[in-house]
């Protein structure tokens, strides 16, 4: 039986490829999206069970994906304020090296927006022009005035919810819903952030506070990281992916693992090849290739998609595949509140500061920051949590210690701005395959000064912030400077208008590769001042649809 046709080969269905999806089919093109994981039915996450607690997001085993870490560097012993630590268990790292921790990546149709928090949050304009600014990084090379209307459709299309007043990030149109009301946890921060001077608002995120889009409201779990039962929450699978399906110009293939891209001549690449979840192999040809896997994954394929018309790689001419990564810089410090403040309730990441966003807001330093809530995504939400790091003890004294403190734990966190370091890339491992003989990649990081500057100005912030939200003493703190833990990876075939140092063009298509684009963190040149990235992958997406519609049109494809 002949293959069907298609104009549009995507890899992968996260933030960018079901993006890519949806506004190609939207405009006309036939699309096959191919993803490396299963289809998740949101009714088996077990939010409803009563071993909840238990349980993550029921990631299947056999689509784990596998990578491993170069030498880790070594800790400053004069750095000790920075290390992650537990008032019961005590160091979390000894090690005297900085740890690998883990990835926080996800296989399946929806990618890791089956697993994220949900924030929706616009680039600040500064944090596109670190180079030209300041001197570090790279500058992008469009502006936020161009990216802006894409940022609109986006945020109409998976449902954001978010409060008015920004004037740093120019907007044309309000949020499609209102905000989420501020729990009660989060007003007590309000409040302290008062005290402080600082601003405390409610986050913009892609959680319905009403029904929209034929998806039902919130019901305020907090779990969203566990997969959300109910569709509230803007995944990509239940927003993007569910319109490039129903405009029956877009078909997911889900299980189909792509091994290979074929370079072949006239710097095209000729064909995707792939494996099916029956074991069977397939070479599949489309007029264009979209690659969507996320900025580890990516370099991966790319670099091990090596022939006589690459021998370095697909895409790789310019030897910066791989190169410029960037990683989550992030702490969190919890203590208990002396109030009953229910901190369970509400969104995961409900309320947030900006203060600090801007590239040029900490003194000394280049690179923003943002302070959050954390308490739901420290996974502070259930008794089991609150028995093991909080209460602690035994028998009667552990339930006495269990009725004190449950619900009033309270988590700040922060996330910044990561820069590039020769010493962090994205290569092959020379000894790990995975179960189909692909070397899997490996993951080099090194936090610099910089950085390490960042997250001291980070963890003294948020304790700061506990301790006028009423917080006296921290319990838990966590944060990257002693472990690799990353749920927002950037940087790794980035964008820019020199070839000899990037990979693609502001359109996210290969310099060389004429019929090859990238749509994911990858692309970007700056990690940002805090800011969740799968909004604006989501707009570049949309942006480089159109672009591509435009070329097809004109024969340069």
């Amino acid at each position: 039986m002949a293959e069907k046709s298609f104009d549009v080969i995507i890899v992968g269905s996260g933030a960018g490829g079901g993006a890519s999806a949806w506004a190609l089919s939207k405009q006309g093109m036939k699309v096959v999206v191919l993803e490396a994981g299963p289809v998740y039915d949101p009714s088996e996450y077990g939010l409803d069970r009563p071993d909840w607690e238990q349980h993550l997001f029921p990631e299947k085993a056999k689509h784990r994906g596998r990578y491993t870490f170069g030498a880790m560097q070594e800790l400053d012993a004069g750095k000790a304020g920075l290390l992650s630590w537990n008032h019961i268990s005590g160091r979390a790292n000894t090690s005297g090296r900085r740890m690998a921790g883990s990835y926080y990546h996800k296989r399946g149709v929806g990618g890791s927006t089956l697993i994220f928090s949900a924030e929706s949050h616009r680039l600040h304009p500064g944090a596109m022009k670190m180079h030209s600014r300041f001197g570090v990084g790279s500058d992008w090379p469009l502006t936020y005035e161009e990216l802006e209307p894409f940022y609109c459709i986006a945020e109409r299309t998976v449902g954001v919810a978010g409060p008015g007043g920004d004037t740093v990030r120019f907007r044309s149109e309000p949020y499609p819903l209102p905000p989420h009301r501020l729990s009660y946890a989060d007003t007590r921060v309000r409040e302290g952030c008062r005290k402080m001077g600082l601003t405390w608002q409610e986050n913009s995120v892609a959680i319905l506070s009403r029904p929209y889009d034929g998806r039902p409201e919130c019901n305020y779990c907090a779990n969203c990281y566990r997969g959300c039962m109910r569709t509230d929450k803007g995944s990509t699978d239940v927003t993007f992916v569910r319109k490039a399906i129903g405009s029956g110009l877009c078909e997911v293939r889900s299980d189909c693992q792509v091994t290979l891209l074929e370079a072949g001549p006239g710097d095209r690449v000729a064909a995707v090849h792939y494996v099916d979840g029956k074991g069977s192999s397939h070479r599949m040809t489309a007029r264009i290739v979209i690659v969507s896997c996320g900025a580890i994954e990516t370099p991966r394929l790319l670099l091990v998609s090596k022939g006589s018309f690459a021998p370095e790689g697909i895409g790789n001419e310019s030897g910066q595949v791989g190169k410029n990564f960037m990683e989550t810089l992030s702490w969190s410090s919890s203590g208990i509140h002396p109030e009953p403040i229910g901190s369970y309730r509400g969104i995961a990441v409900g309320g947030i500061c900006w203060d600090f966003n801007a590239p040029d807001s900490i003194p000394g330093i280049a690179g923003g920051c943002r302070f959050c809530s954390g308490t739901h995504e420290a996974d502070l939400l259930g008794p089991i949590s609150y028995a093991g790091r909080v209460a602690g003890g035994w028998g009667r004294e552990h339930k006495e210690k269990m009725r004190k403190v449950f619900g009033r734990a309270l988590t700040v966190s922060a996330v910044g701005e990561c820069l590039p370091h020769p010493g962090s890339f994205i290569d092959l491992d020379p000894l790990e395959e995975d179960g189909l003989g692909m070397p899997v990649a490996r993951i080099h990081t090194h936090l610099d000064g910089p950085e390490i500057s960042r997250l001291e100005f980070m963890a003294a912030k948020s304790r700061e912030i506990l301790n006028a939200s009423g917080v006296e003493k921290i319990f838990e703190e966590s944060g990257t400077y002693d472990f690799f833990s990353s749920t927002h990876v950037f940087g790794t075939c980035r964008m820019g208008t020199d070839p000899e140092n990037s990979v693609l063009d502001g359109y996210g298509r290969s310099h060389r590769w004429k019929n090859l684009f990238v749509s994911d963190a990858s692309v970007f040149p700056s990690s940002g001042g805090g800011e969740a990235p799968s909004l604006t992958i989501e707009a570049l997406a949309i942006r480089s649809a159109g672009h591509i519609v435009y070329l097809a049109g004109r024969g340069d494809l």
